[in-house]
């Protein structure tokens, strides 16, 4: 396994591979992987705001993020760091493009646009089992709209909403508590 594939931040704060208290693939450890288009606004800030929310739940959890059409190694767009800054919330990490892996190894996919979905159903060629983890951050079916290149009070709203959707979002579809 490639452990790059994703930005090492555990919930207790480990950041490299050995200082991993268990392997993040193990069993008993969840992951939830976020994913967008280039990987470097929303699902970075959504990896990061769901770590901050969720990583005291008690349950080993795992946080990742990829897009769809990511370069691999691209920075977060500064807008996106701004406005975890702004919350005192850290992240380190660059761009990912979603594998077929990633969404393997991943307890729950949750993904940013409809669109979004589509190219992880065409990314798992129609394994069913697969997709059954895989949904749309909102509950509602709609779409997290893309803050690039729309300024600060974009990324705003869109770290607002993370905000007020994700703890209920995963806790529904992992059958745990929100907080």
């Amino acid at each position: 396994m490639d452990w790059s594939a994703f930005n090492t931040i555990l919930t207790n704060g480990a950041s490299r591979f050995m200082d991993w208290p268990t392997n993040p693939y193990d069993e008993g450890v969840k992951t939830i992987l976020f994913v967008c288009t280039g990987n470097t606004c929303r699902s970075p800030m959504a990896e990061a705001i769901a770590r901050h929310l969720l990583g005291q739940s008690g349950e080993e959890l795992f946080f990742a993020s990829a897009g769809v059409a990511a370069i691999d190694g691209c920075p977060v767009s500064q807008d996106a760091q701004d406005q975890l800054t702004a919350r005192g919330i850290p992240f380190e990490g660059h761009s990912k493009g979603l594998s077929a892996d990633m969404v393997a190894k991943a307890a729950l996919v949750l993904c940013m646009t409809p669109s979004h979905l589509e190219g992880v159903r065409a990314l798992l060629g129609g394994d069913a089992a697969a997709m059954g983890k895989v949904h749309l951050l909102d509950a509602d079916g709609g779409a997290i709209d893309d803050p690039i290149g729309r300024g600060p009070a974009a990324y705003a709203a869109v770290a607002d909403t993370f905000e007020r959707v994700i703890p209920d979002r995963v806790g529904a579809l992992l059958g745990t508590p929100s907080h």
